[in-house]
């Protein structure tokens, strides 16, 4: 492995990583390859097989009268040649004549056999790559839920078939003062959900994690949260069902992404025939929630 003098830059939604002294390893590039957009994924193919091509009409070209049919130094007619031998075509106006022509064509039909597996591999891999279509709702809310304050986020699957075995988690990051010298520190902190898994999850469903004086969040304000630099993080895992394999999502949030005295609107419309219907286009939606006497449980917490 070789030591990368380059820094390495990694985003999240809100936050830039810059890696520096990273151990390089050839099956990063693996890896990066099949991170790329389709369009990039298309260009790199199209950019290294034509370069490919380029060496070795260069070698043709190289070889003088090395090629039946083929006018020497011809650099274009070469190019073309390189072509048909890359893809073992070999239509037979142009082939080679002389031993040097000869060793070019082996090595370069056997890159060729290389070069087919592996963009073979790849594109069956980006192909048969199993995705999770979750989606996250844009803002958290705080709102009194069942007579207890309530941090709730909404996430959905947008798949026509339900994720199986699903597990849910909100994780929860914020600056704190050491005890020994004041300094402030990074503290994590897995919040408890009302549930965490699902056998089945067909559509949309709301995750709640209750305020209470266990409660990390306990007595804390939007000002606190922007003090702390607050940040969230939601996670699903689940199993896709069409291609049985486990797919992940996350979905992360900034202390200004909390909404106090809001709720998400409601989503579903019951038939009474056991059919439900889901309006996606209301995932994000909130409403303001009617703050009650001194005594409402969101008073309590904004006021600690």
């Amino acid at each position: 492995m070789l030591r990368s003098p380059k820094p390495i830059s990694m985003r999240t939604s809100h936050i830039e990583f810059v890696k520096l002294n990273v151990d390089n390893d050839w099956r990063d590039l693996y890896q990066w390859i099949l991170a790329l957009s389709w369009s990039r994924f298309a260009a790199l193919i199209s950019g290294a097989y034509i370069a490919i091509n380029l060496i070795f009409a260069l070698l043709y070209t190289l070889g003088g009268d090395c090629i039946a049919g083929m006018r020497p130094g011809s650099f274009l007619e070469a190019f073309f040649f390189s072509i048909q031998t890359l893809a073992t075509v070999g239509y037979g106006h142009m082939y080679p004549r002389t031993t040097y022509a000869h060793v070019v064509s082996a090595i370069e039909i056997i890159s060729g056999m290389f070069w087919l597996a592996v963009m073979t591999g790849l594109i069956f891999v980006r192909f048969s790559r199993p995705t999770a279509r979750i989606v996250f709702s844009k803002s958290l809310v705080i709102a009194p839920f069942n007579g207890q304050p309530t941090l709730m986020l909404r996430v959905a699957n947008l798949r026509s078939h339900s994720m199986v075995e699903t597990e849910f988690r909100i994780m929860f990051m914020r600056d704190e003062p050491l005890k020994e010298d004041g300094e402030m520190f990074r503290h994590f902190y897995s919040l408890k959900l009302h549930f965490d898994r699902l056998i089945v999850f067909p559509a949309a469903l709301t995750l709640r994690h209750s305020i209470d004086e266990t409660s990390p969040l306990y007595g804390e304000t939007a000002e606190s949260l922007e003090a702390g630099r607050a940040l969230f993080v939601a996670s699903v895992v689940g199993i896709e069902t069409v291609i049985p394999a486990a797919v992940q999502c996350q979905y992360d949030y900034s202390w200004h992404d909390v909404r106090f005295d809001e709720r998400f609107v409601e989503v579903y419309t019951d038939h009474g025939d056991g059919r439900l219907t889901v309006d996606y286009a209301r995932l994000h939606d909130t409403e303001p929630v009617r703050r009650g006497s001194a005594a409402d449980p969101l008073e309590k917490l904004q006021t600690g």
